[in-house]
């Protein structure tokens, strides 16, 4: 199911952009203006506990607007796409029973694309190759199974970071098992949006202007005790999960709290993989079809984007 499919008594709203952009902010002025509900668009604010690096919204953002999908899970639980699509289609349907605004907002590309087009599965698993490259992954390390995914389907590869070792394996186990790229069954799944059912904004800063941001956003992040936060989750009951532990700065993070490195070092890398994700997530806009494009610089917004939202 897609969101198109719920036949809503108006359209949903979709504010997305790449990390650091601004548009939480956006976000929560909208939903004040017009009444609007938030429903996350973010993988890793689901989690409990990791607030200061997912620059989760605050306490008080949240009694000023309600938001759903946030704090759903334990850090050591897992969530895929089809959850969270089933999730935020249930919020749906309750938040337009009351006849309030629904506002997705966030920059996860693959929830993103499951709203607009629903859910793409794919061939089915093979348990052998799969098995072959998970030990591929293990002794020689993501990298090489980027590298190898490089070679076979180039267009994949570009949108898929080399530590995601759990996608990087499907996309090689796809290749190997059909001779055919996964980017190219995705292609011949793809739908045209049902724009009656929503009104989608990816905001777009300039590239120095996001830099910028995202570099600062780090430092605030780190001033905030992103350090403590991530000696907290060290020290829960049960370790984090493989998909916890892919928020961006994280693993960073917690090289520092263990002594592998500094936290200069730390903040580097964080900043640097912050802006080559951020890099990726245009990459995916760019090739969504049914995304209105809005240019932003600075702290201002245009006087006209809010209005715009409306026709």
């Amino acid at each position: 199911m897609r969101l198109a499919e719920l036949r809503l008594s108006k359209p949903a709203w979709v504010i997305t952009g790449a990390t650091g952009c601004g548009k939480s902010e956006f976000a929560l002025r909208l939903a004040e203006l017009y009444g609007g509900e938030i429903v996350s668009m973010d993988s890793m604010t689901l989690y409990r506990g990791l607030d200061i690096g997912t620059a989760k919204p605050t306490e008080e953002q949240r009694r000023r607007v309600p938001h759903h999908l946030i704090d759903e899970l334990e850090p050591w639980q897992s969530a895929n796409v089809a959850w969270w699509l089933q999730r935020a289609l249930a919020f749906c349907r309750d938040i337009d029973r009351r006849g309030r605004q629904i506002i997705f907002v966030g920059g996860t590309p693959l929830y993103l694309k499951a709203l607009l087009f629903g859910l793409f599965s794919g061939p089915p698993a093979d348990r052998e190759i799969r098995s072959r490259l998970e030990k591929i992954g293990l002794e020689h390390g993501s990298a090489a199974l980027h590298q190898r995914l490089q070679q076979v389907d180039p267009t994949l590869a570009a949108r898929l970071h080399p530590n995601d070792t759990r996608r990087l394996i499907r996309a090689l186990e796809v290749w190997e098992s059909t001779g055919k790229p996964l980017s190219a069954w995705q292609q011949e799944w793809q739908r045209q949006p049902d724009l009656n059912s929503l009104r989608c904004w990816w905001l777009d800063r300039p590239r120095d202007d996001l830099d910028r941001r995202i570099d600062s956003r780090v430092d605030q992040m780190i001033a905030l005790g992103w350090a403590d936060e991530v000696r907290r989750l060290l020290a829960l009951p049960r370790p984090m999960s493989r998909e916890a532990w892919q928020a961006l700065g994280y693993a960073e993070m917690r090289d520092f709290v263990e002594g592998r490195i500094d936290l200069e070092t730390a903040r580097c890398s964080i900043q640097r993989r912050s802006r080559q994700f951020a890099r990726r997530q245009l990459t995916w806009f760019r090739s969504l079809p049914g995304l209105i494009r809005v240019p932003v610089r600075g702290d201002a917004w245009p006087d006209d984007l809010i209005p715009g939202v409306t026709t």
